[in-house]
């Protein structure tokens, strides 16, 4: 059964990181933010533990500066965001072309 929130032990076991290093890349990350249980309890869902992949990797794999890897994630992020935007207009595009094709064939059916 798939989780929807590892505590810190988990995730460090997982990733083979030590609790303090997963609690100092919160500092220096903001991508990642798990949610704190009563304000204590640190609770990662799946997409924190997938940043956290790419920043162990990004560090330890590739030789990433901190700054470095902030960087990379920061336009990775802003690429994604830029891939979504043009989807949303191209599909924005798509129904108004279609709408106006289909406003088309109406006018030719009343004749």
């Amino acid at each position: 059964m798939k989780k929807y929130y590892y505590t810190i032990g988990e995730v460090g076991n997982l990733l083979d990181l030590k609790a303090h290093v997963l609690r100092y890349w919160e500092t220096e990350f903001p991508q990642v933010h798990p949610k704190k249980k009563f304000g204590r309890n640190r609770r990662y869902s799946p997409e924190d533990i997938e940043i956290l992949k790419k920043i162990k990797y990004m560090l330890h794999t590739q030789g990433f500066t901190i700054d470095g890897a902030k960087k990379k994630l920061k336009e990775d992020q802003q690429h994604k965001e830029q891939i979504s935007l043009d989807f949303s207009v191209n599909k924005k595009e798509v129904k108004n072309k279609i709408m106006n094709e289909l406003k088309e064939v109406k006018e030719l059916l009343t004749k």
